[in-house]
């Protein structure tokens, strides 16, 4: 044998024993248990009872909580179905969930490849600790709420396509051709042992959930080879069973079961709820009892999205307050869960969505604080985890979050109307709309990590050349003013020639974007404007005056519920503050403010209920630095001696939509409903500043036509960063302190 050959061969063998010792030392990549049924089918989740179980390394199947958080696919200025998310980003996101504590990730639809392989690369590591997904399966919902008719052909069609093509995609057996508004690529990676459920359908229409019934009230019930309609299951029932063993049939083919489930929410729950003033919301039940697991060893569980304060009832109904939540309300939330729980006996049931947003705007109210809304990012935390922890006492076999990321594209009832055009929601942050900010992981606009509201202006240095406006002007007590901007405010940075005292003074901005407006007689303190007329004013001062007000004949609040709109204002009052009333009607400018409940009375409701309205133009004072002692992630202004710093949202100044530079203008409501807007060239502020105990008799005259005016160049991309919230932390707590697998005895 040559030398050659002979080194040859010991290198080779020296491979084969490193290559064995690396497995007896455990250098392999570690593997995932799996069970598998005597026909080859495998498992690594199942129900049984009322529990959700996990078969673990140890080859016994154990008892598991799920803790997780909801996964969109958007990032700000994109859609859904424009799926703009890379393999960098969810390796990122991957990480940060698995460190929070959490063990799953549910998705609402089928992805693009790219987060099965990239789910699949992430775990190749973890052994027996993987994290994995829950998938969803998205129903044709626009097409149901049309056609009130779930048995329509088309419909049932679209159905079965979906999750045929949502299954072939989850086990990397799918080839989808690029279509708008959905997933598409090669599928072929195989990330079914990482799947931890399948999560059938989203939140029903009452509505067409009765219709269905009705219309189809002699259909006979659906009996599958793995789910069947019970014997008391309505035909909407019946028609989800129908579904639920094709998913099952479509999943077989691959060799594995994993449990399934189908997507309901509170308002087509299997309680009744006397106190709820409106009838849709307790109009039919969708109840999981009455659909059946034939043959699917894997099992079957009840879902329901749970949130504190929709419907009302959590509010309205006198049933619910029974237990005390210590601070001198009601715990509804908890006692919901366990009246609900107490329905599902042999059966385990999850909340698959809840949790409160990060905003300035709230669209809800709920007892005990819990609002939709209105909350900074710790409140945030402090009231996702008490949720999380009802959840958990009540016995519910998991707690999925809602949400991981903040998302831009999302819409809510109270400002839908201001939002227009409605298809660029994406390209700008309305802190005022809650939905947009449900996220553990900030998704903050360009300028957040530039520049901190601290009432210090160096890092404005910083800003890029042409970003920034800088007016210097003879207003009395006004030294010069700074403004630049991003995608959710206007930013403001002004030198005054003295320290600013908000016990001695109060400094105001007003802001002209548009032909009309008025001139807040009150504020300006003897003062008369020339050159123009206002929509809006910044006043800053003390902590419970400071805040954004809106001229009378400006105003969205009070034009979309006053007498030209839904005429749900008290006429009298015309949209006035209390403290108002006792000035003459013109003098004062509004306080921002959102509506919260409509006014209902019957026939058209169970009972009245009063319209609820909202201030939402305060503007806190603090640090934007998360490292700071004073920081709040709310925070719109700050003052250090000459200094005052601030950043307000674009709404509250008008703005229907900065991207295009487009604001509400003055224009009657259509149809009671709609507004109009204008697009603008610049905005115009104007600043003075009132002594607190000031007379009123200065005679000063300002000139809108010589302070700050401020342009910028539409922008169809928008500049974005992460950050882990406040939030994210309380929930991080939370999660790893509560194990997975649960140890009842």
């Amino acid at each position: 044998m040559s030398k050659r050959k002979r080194w040859t061969l010991l290198g080779t063998l020296t491979v084969v024993l490193l290559c064995g010792g690396a497995a007896i030392f455990g250098f392999s990549k570690p593997s995932l248990t799996t069970f598998a049924d005597p026909d080859g089918t495998k498992m690594k989740f199942k129900t049984e009872g009322t529990s959700f179980l996990l078969y673990g390394e140890d080859e016994q199947w154990k008892e598991m909580f799920v803790k997780g958080v909801n996964l969109g696919a958007t990032v700000p200025g994109y859609f859904p179905g424009e799926l703009p998310a890379t393999e960098e980003d969810y390796l990122r996101w991957f990480k940060q969930i698995d460190e929070m504590g959490a063990n799953v990730i549910r998705l609402y639809t089928v992805h693009n490849p790219v987060f099965y392989s990239a789910i699949v690369k992430y775990n190749e590591d973890k052994g027996e600790d993987p994290l994995y997904f829950m998938q969803g399966i998205w129903s044709p919902e626009e097409q149901l709420i049309e056609q009130q008719d779930a048995y329509a052909d088309n419909i049932h069609q679209m159905f079965k396509d979906e999750i045929r093509k949502v299954v072939a995609a989850v086990y990397g057996d799918v080839t989808v051709e690029s279509k708008h508004g959905a997933s598409s690529g090669k599928y072929k990676t195989n990330a079914g042992k990482y799947l931890m459920a399948w999560h059938v359908g989203t939140e029903w229409d009452p509505a067409m959930v009765k219709n269905t019934n009705a219309k189809h009230k002699d259909i006979t019930l659906h009996k599958g080879t793995y789910f069947s309609a019970a014997e008391d299951a309505s035909p909407f029932e019946s028609w989800l069973a129908g579904l639920l063993d094709y998913t099952a049939t479509e999943e077989q083919k691959y060799g594995w079961q994993h449990p399934i489930t189908f997507t309901n929410w509170v308002t087509t729950d299997v309680l009744e709820h006397p106190g709820e003033p409106l009838f849709e919301e307790d109009m039919v039940s969708v109840d999981a009892k009455h659909v059946e697991p034939v043959n699917w060893d894997a099992g079957y569980f009840a879902s329901y999205h749970v949130y504190p304060y929709y419907p009302d009832f959590f509010r309205t109904d006198k049933t619910l307050q029974t237990i005390p939540d210590g601070q001198g309300d009601f715990n509804t939330y908890k006692a919901y869960l366990r009246k609900l729980k107490a329905e599902f006996t042999d059966m385990p049931i999850m909340v698959t969505e809840y949790g409160v947003p990060s905003s300035t705007g709230i669209s809800h109210h709920g007892p005990s604080g819990r609002n939709q809304g209105g909350h900074d990012e710790e409140e945030q935390g402090k009231i996702d985890v008490s949720l999380t922890q009802d959840i958990y006492d009540e016995g519910y076999s998991g707690a999925i979050l809602f949400m991981w990321q903040d998302e831009w594209f999302k819409k809510t009832w109270n400002t839908m109307p201001f939002e227009i055009p409605a298809d660029r929601r994406s390209y700008w942050l309305n802190v005022l709309t809650n939905e947009k900010m449900f996220g553990v992981l900030a998704m903050q606009p360009g300028k957040e990590e530039m520049l901190t509201i601290d009432g210090n202006l160096s890092d404005w240095d910083e800003l890029p050349e042409g970003e920034m406006t800088a007016w210097q002007g003879d207003i009395p007590g006004v030294k010069a003013m700074q403004i630049t901007h991003d995608e959710a405010y206007l930013y403001i940075g002004m030198e005054l020639d003295k320290a600013f005292d908000p016990k001695k003074s109060k400094l105001y901005i007003g802001a002209d974007t548009i032909e009309g407006g008025e001139q807040p007689v009150h504020e300006l303190a003897g003062r008369t404007i020339t050159g123009g007329d206002l929509e809006t004013i910044i006043e800053l001062g003390k902590d419970n005056e400071s805040q954004v007000k809106i001229a009378p004949s400006y105003d969205f609040h009070k034009r979309l519920y006053g007498k030209d709109g839904y005429w749900m204002l008290p006429e009298e009052d015309d949209g006035k503050e209390d403290n108002e009333k006792s000035q003459n009607k013109d003098d004062s400018f509004n306080s921002w403010k959102l509506g919260i409940s409509l006014l209902m009375n019957p026939p058209d409701t169970r009972f009245t209920h009063p319209f609820v309205e909202e201030t939402v133009g305060n503007l806190k004072r603090g640090s934007s630095n998360p490292e700071a002692q004073d920081f709040n992630s709310l925070t719109a202004w700050q003052y250090q001696g000459k200094v005052v710093e601030m950043r307000i949202p674009w709404m509250l100044l008008g703005f229907s939509d900065p991207s295009s530079l487009q604001v509400i203008d003055y224009s009657p409501i259509e149809d009671r409903r709609t507004f109009k807007t204008a697009t603008i060239e610049s905005i115009r502020l104007l600043p003075w500043i009132v002594e607190q105990q000031s007379n009123g008799q200065t005679g000063e005259v300002l000139d809108l036509q010589n302070t700050a005016s401020y342009t910028w160049e539409p922008w169809e991309t928008v500049e974005y960063s992460e950050r882990l919230k406040k939030s994210y932390y309380a929930m991080q707590e939370f999660f790893t302190k509560t194990p997975d697998i649960q140890d009842k005895k």
